[in-house]
């Protein structure tokens, strides 16, 4: 059937490809198998040959699909797409039930997290110390507004981030938190007694940064990350362990 557009989107090529990354994602068109011919295609969703074929140079270039001569366009396995890509990543969070794609979102945040945590115990400056302590102050009177809560944590996180300097794991944390922050299956549980144990977690990130301590400084943010999401995780799924 063709997609439920309210109206026709402004960019064809763009919209085809999103469809078609979420049918990839769905398993309507399976590894290995070949997606419907162009002339399908373009029926499907009523759009040029030049559409369809932008948008399997779009797929192509995330991963999903690989052309090949005399068997058409073929959909790649899961361990080819480009997990990095903000459709990809969205539409396999939506169809991942067991939240293991979560799991592996909050491993890698941990891994990347916590070594520029130890970066910035040796670099970070006195303003930075402030901001922090302001910040961590800050989040304990705002215990009771989750909202407003959370947007202090991301800059609490942030900042920390900016003082080890390392400014592609910024960038890799940024992007996939940038995909799940606002779904409930990242979120979870959002009560006053999580915010409060979570900004305990915060507190000794900071005491460790502060007191120039890297190797504590990692383990604090390791510990944080990996206990506040198993609270929210309890929320939303099943228990599960965290692999180190």
């Amino acid at each position: 059937m063709p997609p439920a557009w309210t109206q026709r989107p402004a960019n064809l090529a763009r919209a085809v490809t999103a469809e078609l990354v979420e049918r990839i994602v769905r398993g309507v068109h399976p590894p290995g198998t070949p997606l419907p011919p162009e002339p399908i295609l373009c029926g499907t969703f009523s759009v040029s040959r030049t559409v369809v074929r932008e948008a399997v140079k779009i797929l192509q270039e995330k991963g999903l699909v690989q052309v090949r001569q005399g068997t058409g366009t073929l959909v790649n396995p899961p361990s080819r797409w480009d997990m990095l890509d903000e459709l990809v990543l969205a539409a396999t969070i939506v169809e991942d039930d067991s939240l293991a794609i979560l799991d592996d979102l909050v491993v890698t945040r941990r891994v990347l997290e916590s070594d520029m945590a130890n970066v910035a115990a040796r670099l970070a400056d006195q303003e930075t110390l402030d901001r922090l302590r302001a910040l961590v102050d800050r989040m304990d009177e705002l215990v009771d507004d989750h909202v407003a809560y959370h947007e202090h944590d991301r800059a609490f996180h942030d900042v920390i981030m900016q003082a080890s300097g390392n400014r592609i794991a910024r960038g890799v944390v940024r992007a996939l938190e940038s995909q799940v922050v606002n779904t409930a299956r990242y979120m979870g549980r959002t009560e006053r007694a999580l915010c409060v144990a979570s900004n305990r977690g915060h507190r000794r990130v900071y005491e460790r940064i502060a007191a120039r301590d890297p190797e504590g400084a990692a383990e604090a943010v390791f510990t944080h990350i990996t206990e506040a999401w198993l609270v929210r995780r309890a929320g939303v799924g099943d228990p599960v362990r965290l692999r180190r």
